[in-house]
């Protein structure tokens, strides 16, 4: 009974395949050359299966956690002590402050650009300029206008009522460490600083504020990570859902420790009311990597591995048909070839 050991040694593979994700081309030891390639066994009644025409998505499983995202480290280039600092948990928004340094508070400004340099009358042109105009007329200072890339007088105007408001040194100047830029507004997972130490240096950890899963990867399964895709989510205690990838980052690892670099996905809520009442939770997280529309497909247990190499599929009448394979999906496989044809039976162990 080759044939039958031959066919179930092809399942196996193919199932383990699917299971490491490669959900495409399969590469399998080649048959023995002395083993037949013939139809099967007539004293063996044969389990047949149509070929249907479908769509088949190449999808694949991972497991996520419910929370806000992921971790991101926040530092300062601030001068002086630290004398205050939000707790865990803290939501900080646009022109809040983010610690206190010298009894001074360290707003946040939105932003997607780090000051690099200190911003006052006289300096040149430079796109920090208008972040921070941008920030100051979001804050309700819009002495010059509409915000650009030049300091004038006017945004030094508009600068020294934001710091009085605040209680700064009204001088019309912002230092590189006067502010912290983050993309939004932040919320505090962990603090890393203390009081008295200082200001300048790793002040805590912060994610966003907006429900996120968060899934790690290996590096193998980077295919998974796309900007903008659509993931279907099963959270524990709420409901089904969709997310959308909005951020990727890559950990380096330590291979003294035994740990493998990961990419870490940040995947968005798309309907924060799936999530009400769930603080966090593990998550099933599906990924279509590729999608085929109108394709012939066969149960995987229909595909032979042939002598001459490939694979194929017998038909009810015992004909043997050459196909080259495309994408897997939930136990079917993609098949084309000469002769193949939507309801022709073929055989199959499934």
């Amino acid at each position: 009974m080759r044939r039958r050991v031959n066919r179930k040694f092809l399942i196996a593979a193919l199932v383990a395949a699917v299971v490491l994700g490669t959900g495409g081309v399969v590469v399998l030891t080649r048959i023995a050359s002395n083993q037949a390639n013939a139809a099967p066994l007539q004293n063996d009644p044969a389990k047949t299966a149509p070929v249907k025409k479908t769509n088949l998505a190449d999808q694949q499983s991972m497991t996520g956690q419910l929370g806000f995202g992921a971790e991101r480290g926040l530092a300062s280039r601030k001068s002086g002590t630290i004398t205050g600092l939000p707790k865990q948990g803290d939501v900080i928004e646009q022109g809040k402050p983010v610690f206190w340094a010298d009894a001074k508070p360290v707003p946040l400004f939105y932003g997607q650009m780090p000051l690099y340099r200190d911003l006052e009358a006289g300096m040149s042109n430079g796109p920090d300029v208008k972040e921070v105009e941008e920030n100051l007329a979001a804050l309700g200072y819009k002495d010059f206008g509409t915000p650009d890339e030049k300091f004038t007088s006017y945004t030094a105007s508009a600068l020294k009522k934001w710091q009085k408001a605040n209680g700064l040194e009204q001088n019309g100047k912002l230092g590189q460490g006067d502010v912290i830029i983050q993309p939004g507004a932040i919320r505090v997972s962990s603090i890393a600083a203390q009081l008295g130490a200082p200001a300048g240096g790793d002040l805590m950890k912060v994610t966003g504020t907006e429900r996120a899963v968060t899934v790690e990867l290996e590096q193998s399964k980077q295919r998974l990570a796309k900007q903008g895709e659509k993931v279907e989510l099963s959270i524990t205690g709420g409901k089904p859902t969709t997310g959308t990838i909005t951020g990727i980052t890559r950990t380096a690892g330590d291979s003294n420790q035994g740990q493998k670099p990961k990419i870490v996905l940040t995947i968005a809520v798309d309907d924060p009311k799936a999530v009400e009442g769930v603080d966090t939770g593990s998550v099933n997280a599906l990924f279509t990597v590729s999608k085929k529309e109108n394709v012939l497909a066969v149960p995987v247990g229909a595909l032979l591995a042939l002598k001459e190499g490939g694979y194929g599929v017998v038909t009810e009448d015992g004909r043997t048909i050459p196909v080259t394979v495309g994408i897997f999906a939930k136990g079917q496989v993609e098949v084309k070839g000469d002769g193949l044809r939507e309801g022709l039976k073929v055989v199959t162990t499934e």
